[in-house]
């Protein structure tokens, strides 16, 4: 029988002769640099607009542009109540004088990816894990493959243990060259400044009860944790729809399309309760770090960690019980 190991290292290299992987590193290498080019001009206007460098001023400024837009009748009650908490952890910020943007790389990476959890990192990771089985169905080596002495369920193993190792390149990468092109440009400290995490939202209320300040590295790590099992949860999911669907073309328009929907759906869903229980609506995870309000009521860390915890488990099932079974004749 041949062991899991050889399987592992087969995969990884059908993975960089594809060249999927060099696409998301292009992709990152590109983007990454626009995000900063645009966070600088926007440092820039606003020194303009406010005459000085001082974050007080800025943040002051901000306050009382969302009170005012609070008066506007046009502006739905779920755009009121996220300004609101806006508005109360911002003077947060400012009774303990504690800027919450310092312009540096760690600030940056942390912004960029706390954004990206959403929608970017995701199509990064889906554009790896859908590839993984149906790509032996359009290349033809799926017949060669299972003939070979080994079972099923430890092909499909070595396809895990795989995605796994790439969802952490993926992740690291991107907070590597997040950091290393902004820290070019704001510099690379800031490792150490304080982070306030434990806002307790609920509704327009906050509780800051339970709030302490994090060295931002730390704060880092546990952002970078979510962001990892966000990503896992995925690919997970996507290597289920690779199993169930033999193009890798549709897989991937079906995960598109259900990535952006989760992104719709998130700004639009808090009267339809039953969503939270979509794991799309669940992905921004690094929002209940810095007490972002919810999509849906009743949503919070624990119970989004629980959906997508679910939603991977019954994901796993389904591609070990259809990929055993499935005919790979015809």
């Amino acid at each position: 029988m041949v062991s899991l190991y050889p399987l592992v290292v087969n995969e990884c290299i059908k993975i960089v002769k594809k060249k999927r992987l060099l696409v998301v590193l292009l992709i990152l290498a590109a983007i990454i640099p626009m995000f900063t080019y645009a966070q600088m001009k926007v440092a820039d206007n606003a020194r303009k607009q406010f005459g000085t460098t001082d974050w007080r001023v800025e943040l002051r400024q901000k306050i009382t542009d969302y009170q005012r837009s609070l008066s506007s009748g046009r502006m739905p009650e779920e755009w009121k109540q996220w300004r609101r908490v806006e508005i109360k952890q911002a003077q947060y910020y400012l009774d303990k004088d504690v800027n919450p943007s310092s312009p540096n790389g760690v600030t940056f990476t942390r912004e960029f990816v706390k954004n990206a959890i959403g929608l970017f990192i995701p199509l990064m990771v889906m554009v790896i894990a859908a590839d993984l089985v149906s790509g032996e169905h359009t290349t033809g080596t799926i017949k060669l493959l299972l003939t070979r002495p080994v079972q099923r369920s430890k092909i499909l193993l070595s396809k895990y243990i795989t995605l796994v190792l790439f969802v952490s390149f993926t992740v690291i990468a991107t907070g590597l060259i997040a950091y290393g092109i902004s820290g070019v440009v704001f510099g690379y400290g800031g490792w150490d400044m304080p982070v306030f995490m434990g806002f307790q939202v609920n509704g327009t209320e906050v509780d800051f009860s339970y709030v302490r300040a994090v060295d931002q590295w730390f704060y880092l790590l546990m952002e970078f944790g979510l962001v990892w099992y966000t990503a896992l949860i995925v690919g997970i999911i996507t290597l289920m729809v690779s199993v169930l669907v033999r193009s890798t073309a549709a897989g991937m328009g079906i995960m598109l399309a259900v990535l952006i929907s989760g992104t719709i759906l998130t700004s639009m869903v808090s009267s339809w309760e039953t969503a939270k229980y979509l794991f799309m609506v669940n992905l921004k995870l690094t929002d209940y770090l810095s007490g972002a309000l919810p999509p849906i009521k009743g949503m919070s860390l624990p119970f989004s960690l629980t959906v997508l915890t679910v939603w991977g488990l019954l994901s796993v099932i389904v591609s070990f019980t259809v990929f055993t079974k499935k005919d790979v004749l015809n």
